[in-house]
């Protein structure tokens, strides 16, 4: 498997003094003009938990999976994408060949999508055939779209699929539908949920598999006795939850609504009313009746976003620190400004590109996602 190597880029805070100390009202201009003189040619894409004062100017909003979708369906021929890496890889892999994928600051990764890489996959991989046998016949590998090209091209050319949030339980019976094991990855939070809460599986037959030790901190008999083996992974965001949390605002307000994210813990999870993907919480919120209160165990941009979009009802962190995605928060109003302005100049800075080796079987892994969702 070739690992995706990228020329260092090029930033806005390389040009810092071309944009520094720009008023907000002077980067909205130039950040309307360029995208003016772009037109059709040009869409921006932004991820829910990107910064209010960047996610204004896309063009279309969503989560993982909605923006997944999203850039297999545009027209456009520039996809300028505020979100992550592995998001803004996705819609390279999912895109059309002359469409151009640009990510305005490349250091915006995901600590998640670092839990898991290519060579410590390929040595499980191999772990799990020395135990089992034939891997490909025994364990479906299944992937969370916070992972890279990398991982995604194995899991596709094993024959597996990326899932998100929104979807992970219809791939996940899928999954069991077609092999007797599982390997998720890279979050265990997200694969139990699944496996167990929505799908039954016992948590006696689920293993969290640790892939800096052998045979994932476990006897060769164990493995053969477990239906799901679970990333040792996490999302540094939702891990911050705590079920005391819970506790203290029901305390405070006896009738408040606690939702959450399904890459909090299981404990989180259990004390929790209502568990679902970024688009679910959104949703649930807005069509709650006036009046009704809530307790967010998401990312802070998208609590404080919630708040502002329903003034009628008490939205409220579950967490009494702000629990911020720090990566996602790298991508500013400047470096927009100085993506889209080389743009409308005719030049391309900060493109993702994913080598066409590991593009073909990623794209396996996205699309069987998205096949198997429409069903």
């Amino acid at each position: 498997m070739t690992v995706i190597t990228l020329e260092a880029p090029r930033t806005a805070h390389d040009h810092a003094a071309d944009y520094a100390g720009m008023s907000t009202d002077e980067l909205d201009a130039r950040i309307a003009a360029a995208k003016a003189k772009l037109g059709d040619q040009l869409v921006i894409l932004g991820h829910h938990y990107q910064r209010d004062d960047v996610v204004k100017h896309a063009d279309l909003t969503g989560d993982s999976y909605g923006l997944s979708v999203d850039a297999c369906r545009t027209a456009a021929q520039y996809i300028v994408f505020c979100g992550v890496h592995f998001m803004a890889e996705s819609a390279d892999i999912l895109g059309r060949d002359d469409q151009v994928v640009i990510l305005p600051d490349h250091s915006a990764g995901c600590s998640m999508a670092d839990m898991a890489d290519i060579e410590q996959l390929e040595d499980v991989w191999e772990e799990l055939e020395q135990v089992l046998g034939a891997a490909d016949a025994q364990v479906m590998p299944i992937t969370y779209v916070n992972s890279t090209a990398a991982v995604k091209a194995f899991v596709g050319a094993h024959g597996g699929a990326c899932c998100t949030s929104s979807n992970a339980e219809k791939i996940v019976r899928w999954s069991k539908a077609q092999r007797p094991k599982m390997l998720f990855l890279p979050d265990q939070h997200l694969g139990r949920y699944t496996a167990h809460m929505q799908l039954g599986v016992p948590l006696e037959k689920m293993l969290v598999w640790n892939p800096n030790q052998r045979y994932g901190g476990h006897t060769p008999e164990a493995i053969r006795e477990a239906e799901v083996f679970l990333w040792a992974g996490h999302c540094s965001v939702h891990a911050q939850f705590r079920p005391a949390y819970v506790d203290a605002w029901r305390e405070q307000h006896p009738d408040i609504n606690v939702i959450v994210h399904p890459e909090c813990s299981l404990g989180v999870i259990r004390a929790a009313d209502y568990v679902g993907s970024t688009a679910y919480i959104i949703n649930t919120i807005k069509n709650a009746p006036a009046g009704s209160k809530w307790a967010v165990g998401t990312e802070i941009n998208l609590v404080n976003r919630l708040q502002t979009h329903n003034p009628d009802k008490l939205i409220v962190s579950l967490s009494p620190f702000a629990c911020l995605c720090s990566t996602m928060y790298r991508i500013d109003p400047e470096e927009l400004c100085w993506v889209l302005e080389h743009l409308a100049e005719g030049e391309v800075v900060n493109q993702i590109e994913v080598p066409a080796a590991i593009k073909r079987s990623a794209r396996l892994a996205l699309e069987r996602m998205l096949e198997i969702s429409a069903t």
